[in-house]
Formats: C-alpha cells, structure tokens, sequence
C-alpha cells in the first residue's frame, strides 16, 4: 500500500488538527477519538488531493491490491461513514467530504500542514479557496439563521435520541388515531368555536390521514436506527411544521375535561415540538 504524504505531518481543517502517523484527532485542541485503519487511510488520501475528485477506484486501488477478495463498496461506504462520524459531518450537508454520486469523493474544507506550530496551505487550496470562502460563508450565514445549527447544540447519545424522537412521533400518532375515533364527538366542539366547522372538519381528517402514515415512517426509521433519517426528516421539515402547528391545537378537543388554563399551557408546548423534533436529530454522540 503506498504511504501517504500526508503521514509525517499535522494537518489542520477547520476545527480539526489530524496526526497522520498516529491518528489522533483534535477538535479546538481536545482529543477526539483516533481514526484508524482503512478510515485514516481514506482520510489522508483525500487530504492529499483536497479539492480534487477522488474516485472510488483510486481509492479502491489504494485500499486494496487487485488479488484481495473483499466487499470493497460495502467496505469503503463503512470507512467514509465512520469519517463523517468522527468530524461531526453529514452527507446531506457536508463540511468535509462531499459525495459526487457513483463517481467518489471530494475533501471540500481548506487544508493547512502545520509545522513547529506554524500552519502553511496544503496542496490544492488554490483550485479550492474560491470555493472555501464562499463555503465559509454559506456556513456563517445558516449560523444567523432562527433554527438550531448542529455546530451550537450539546452532544447526546444516539439512544436517548432515538428514544425521545420516537416518543414524539407516538404521541402525535396517538393524536391522530383519537381524533378519527372520537370524529362524532369532534364536529359538535368545532360547530361551537366555527360558523363554518365543516371546513375545519375536512382539515382536520385530511391532515390527520396524511400525518399517520408520515409518522409511522419517522417512528420505524427511528427504531430500527435508520442514518439517513436526519436529511430525510430536514427535507420533509418545511412540510411537517404546517402539520405540526396546526395539531397544537388538539388539547383544545378536550377543553370540556382539561379546562381553557391547561388547553393552553398544553397548545404553548406543542408549539415547541416541531423544533425540538429537528434538534434532537441535529444531536450527534459527540463524546470521547
């Protein structure tokens, strides 16, 4: 196997600074833990050529000699995904590693040697710093924006993630299945708040059937453990919230045996659900 370059030196992207003969990783000057293996290989080899395209056979070629016998695709898809674990990247929304589908790889972050603690620009930022500043400033921007950046929020396990995100899509099921239970119980409380309830009848039903299948979707992607489940559910976001918004209203169904006080102190944390729901996805295990 060819030895990278990129082995003997300390190489700074972004928050992160990579030992390449021992691959100990550092982020703001913490300990990270080591990438290892094929990982640190795939790493260093597209350090390397930053900027550039890697192919997936290159990195075949690099990984394994042409006598060896391996899944490489499942093999390397392992190695990138262990990559974007460490740096806290996403393939919906890369950072570091871009995906350029069925052809490989591109590190898209500016890369620095450092040596004796002074940093100089590694090879291939010059076809890339146009593209990196406009990158960084992309990023600065998504930062200003009202929603949760997954840079800003504390580390959680993937268990009390999935455990909590879970609970949420069932109780927004639960929502739905009684409403369609109790519909003749239902029309009565709108004709008392609408002049025109059969509107908000239709609506009601209409959202309710297409919330039901949307959240046993997010609930078994949830619990079988599903990685693409945070760009799924950031996609589906701008749809969701309308939905979600609109069923903050349902405490006010049972206004008769909760009263007026707690139908709103209930609709005011629903409100807050929707954004919780993208936060908890945004929360990676970040522990060392």
């Amino acid at each position: 196997m060819p030895e990278s370059k990129n082995t003997n030196r300390v190489l700074r992207f972004g928050l992160y600074e990579l030992d390449g003969i021992t691959g100990e990783l550092r982020k703001d000057g913490k300990a990270r833990p080591r990438v290892q293996g094929q990982p640190l290989e795939v790493l260093l080899f597209l350090l390397d050529r930053s900027g550039e395209l890697v192919t997936r056979e290159e990195l075949r070629q690099r990984l394994w000699p042409a006598d060896t016998f391996v899944d490489y695709d499942h093999s390397l898809n392992t190695a990138v995904n262990k990559l974007r674990d460490a740096l806290d990247d996403s393939a919906d929304n890369p950072r570091f590693i871009q995906t350029i589908p069925r052809r490989g790889y591109r590190f898209i972050a500016t890369v620095e040697v450092v040596t004796d603690g002074v940093s100089e620009p590694a090879r291939g930022n010059d076809k890339t710093e146009a593209g990196a500043g406009l990158a960084a400033s992309v990023a600065d921007e998504e930062r200003n924006l009202v929603f949760s950046d997954s840079r800003d929020l504390p580390s959680a396990s993937r268990g009390v993630v999935r455990l909590l995100f879970s609970l949420i899509q069932l109780m927004y099921l639960s929502f739905y299945v009684v409403s369609l239970a109790y519909l003749h119980r239902v029309q009565p409380l709108l004709a008392q708040v609408a002049e025109r309830p059969f509107w908000l009848f239709a609506v009601m039903v209409a959202t309710a059937l297409c919330g039901i299948p949307i959240r046993l979707y997010l609930l078994s992607a949830a619990v079988f453990g599903y990685r693409g489940l945070p760009g799924k559910f950031l996609r589906l976001f701008p749809f969701l919230l309308p939905l979600d918004e609109l069923w903050a209203l349902a405490p006010f169904l049972l206004v008769d045996k909760i009263r007026i006080g707690l139908a709103l102190a209930a609709t005011a944390v629903l409100l807050y659900v929707p954004f919780s729901q993208r936060s908890l996805l945004l929360m990676k295990d970040r522990r060392t």
